[in-house]
């Protein structure tokens, strides 16, 4: 990565220039088997898309807060480098009644009725799949997020200064965000190329660096795993193996 990035949209942008085909996250869900692999410029297309229709379709702006109600999930990391695209605040598990958006899952969708301003649901099925019928008080994300376009630029270009990131109680900036990931992936061993595979969930620092950002400062890239509890040593170790996993935090 350069030594020049300093957001979470720069990290993603030098990984894109580096190498658009590589694997950038692998995500696994133990309680569907569910399995979905985004090289780096796959992810950053539903990057694109997702940041057009915040500031396009939901006129989000630098320095809104969206308060993001979603577990461990590659459609959450999506999530989170929109907002960073844009420069809105992402708030992990944040007050919906204090954000100006939300976006929640099907666990999360009557706490997010809370917030006042525009409220986006995703599924979280499989494929990506909306939901039978849109939830009553939001737009369905798998319906409103293909007609986006692909590529994206700001309107108005994004500080690294400025609030990026609220989880567990601790506001960071872009700037601070890819500062601590550099340092996390140097602790965790994660080199450019590395595989690190994380069961660690989305609600602390840890979780989110180990799981997201940590890889992607490195120019390495995760093997995300949620509900990993329903899987056995044996499995996890087949895994691990499969995915050429050269790093596991569990």
């Amino acid at each position: 990565m350069n030594a020049s990035d300093r957001t979470p949209a720069d990290l993603l942008r030098s990984a894109l220039a580096a190498d658009p085909a590589r694997p950038l996250v692998t995500f696994y869900d133990d309680a569907t088997g569910e399995r979905v692999e985004l090289s780096v410029a796959t992810f950053a297309n539903w990057v694109a898309k997702t940041a057009n229709l915040l500031q396009g379709e939901l006129s989000a702006e630098p320095g809104d807060r969206l308060a993001l109600l979603l577990p461990a999930h590659w459609q959450t990391a999506v999530w989170l480098l929109a907002c960073s695209s844009v420069g809105v605040t992402a708030e992990v598990g944040g007050d919906p009644a204090g954000a100006d958006l939300v976006v929640a899952g099907p666990d999360t969708l009557e706490a997010g009725l809370a917030c006042s301003g525009e409220r986006i649901a995703l599924s979280l099925a499989p494929l990506g799949r909306r939901f039978p019928t849109a939830p009553a008080g939001y737009a369905d994300y798998a319906v409103e997020v293909p007609s986006q376009g692909d590529r994206f630029a700001p309107f108005a270009p994004v500080d690294p200064g400025a609030p990026a990131l609220v989880v567990d109680g601790t506001e960071r900036s872009g700037a601070r965000l890819v500062e601590e990931a550099r340092a996390d992936a140097e602790a965790l061993g994660v080199a450019p190329g590395a595989r690190l595979l994380s069961g660690l969930g989305y609600g602390d620092w840890k979780g989110l660096s180990t799981g997201l950002y940590a890889p992607l400062a490195a120019g390495g890239s995760v093997v995300l795993c949620r509900n990993l509890d329903q899987l056995s040593p044996e499995s996890l170790a087949k895994r691990a193996e499969s995915e050429r996993v050269t790093v596991t935090e569990v």
